[in-house]
């Protein structure tokens, strides 16, 4: 249940697949900058659990390389920061960014429980209709969003790409405390620490991959973009960076 309430916002693709568009489409805005003016964009909010007695991750604008960045660190913490997306935006496009991981948590292991812990992440919620979900895992959803006090704004469906030193990348696995955010190893096992990687990612063709069984085809729009590390299962620390995450409106 811990791990459904957070994101409260969190080879593929088919050329027959559909869009659903929001019906406010043209007045949709871009996504705000991570970092303006020397600290985080207000348009980002740090989300965490409901009564959450654990340390919160540390997000800051940071100067790094000579640009202002946002520096996630994480010590035995949780939070997201997250950017809602209101009306939500069709999934269209490339989300592009460039992340840097400088401190690995090495007790981290996305395949256990106790390890369940990422230095850096970048998750895409879709608005998946409540129905599409399989049966059990719907009533869980019912049951943790009556408890999390998000309501209806607990996605169905939640695509992360992970920066995971552990894992090769290119791996594919759904998050040990709940199949409705799965995940993707963009960064894993043999690239560089401290060295910034550039991303550029199609949430549409990313999200059918993972969750086309249950999409019938159509992509759901996107309720919100979240940008996180933790490290509260583990109680270990991590350090990294992300930098110049936009999604414009129109594929660039």
């Amino acid at each position: 249940m811990r791990r459904m309430v957070p994101i409260g916002l969190l080879a593929c693709g088919s050329a027959a697949s559909t869009l659903a568009q929001p019906a406010a489409s043209a007045s949709l805005v871009p996504l705000a900058p991570l970092v303006e003016a020397g600290r985080v964009h207000p348009g980002w909010r740090l989300e965490t659990l409901p009564d959450q007695t654990l340390p919160r991750t540390r997000y800051e604008a940071v100067q790094l390389d000579g640009r202002a960045v946002l520096r996630v660190e994480a010590a035995g913490s949780y939070g997201h920061l997250v950017h809602p997306l209101v009306p939500p935006r069709p999934a269209t496009g490339v989300l592009v960014w460039r992340w840097r991981l400088d401190r690995p948590n090495v007790q981290a292991d996305l395949r256990r429980r106790t390890g369940d812990d990422v230095a850096l992440k970048v998750c895409v919620s879709f608005d998946l209709p409540l129905a599409q979900v399989p049966f059990v895992e719907r009533q869980v959803l019912r049951l943790a969003r009556a408890r999390s006090g998000h309501g209806a704004a607990l996605p169905a469906a939640t695509v992360c790409y992970v920066h995971d030193p552990a894992l090769p990348a290119g791996t594919v696995l759904d998050n040990i405390y709940s199949r409705r955010l799965r995940m993707i190893v963009v960064r894993g096992a043999g690239d560089p620490l401290g060295v910034w990687q550039q991303e550029r990612r199609e949430p549409a063709a990313d999200f059918l991959r993972l969750f086309g069984d249950e999409a019938a085809g159509v992509v759901p729009a996107v309720t919100a973009v979240a940008v996180s590390g933790d490290a509260d299962n583990t109680g270990a620390s991590s350090l990294g960076h992300v930098d110049a995450l936009v999604w414009p409106l129109a594929a660039p």
